[in-house]
């Protein structure tokens, strides 16, 4: 599965595409919200991983645009953020598939438990789609 991070954070970027690529994804980034938008509607990714807090256009801007726009409003989006769960609902509303406490603390912990949340929205959103074809 091809997979776009938009994340602005270096080490976060590199550590989570080290992450996906041992887990068997391609991995494609953005380093901020704008590049993002552009890279997700010319590759059309089967899911994008977007930090909030980025450059250009703040993540909510492009989850917002992202779920307005046909051509990719079908692609799962897992937000990633360290501003703590107050936001998840708020983002779930917005088409958020999942929230993800980004947390450095724990980075190990939060990869093994990152890797099952893509897995399961991945698989979600396969299965919505085989129901959608019959």
């Amino acid at each position: 599965m091809k997979i776009l991070l938009i994340e602005d954070s270096k080490f976060q970027r590199i550590a989570n595409e080290r992450t996906f690529v041992k887990a068997g994804h391609v991995v494609i980034h953005a380093g901020d919200g704008e590049q993002g938008l552009r890279i997700a509607r010319k590759d059309i990714p089967d899911l994008i991983l977007l930090d909030m807090m980025l450059p250009k256009v703040s993540g909510l801007d492009v989850l917002r645009a992202l779920k307005s726009d046909v051509l990719v409003k079908h692609i799962p989006v897992i937000v990633l953020s360290g501003l703590g769960q107050a936001n998840e609902s708020k983002l779930l509303k917005e088409g958020a598939a999942a929230f993800v406490l980004k947390s450095e603390k724990s980075f190990a912990n939060n990869s093994s438990s990152l890797i099952r949340t893509v897995e399961s929205v991945l698989t979600q959103s396969k299965s919505m789609v085989a129901t959608a074809a019959q």
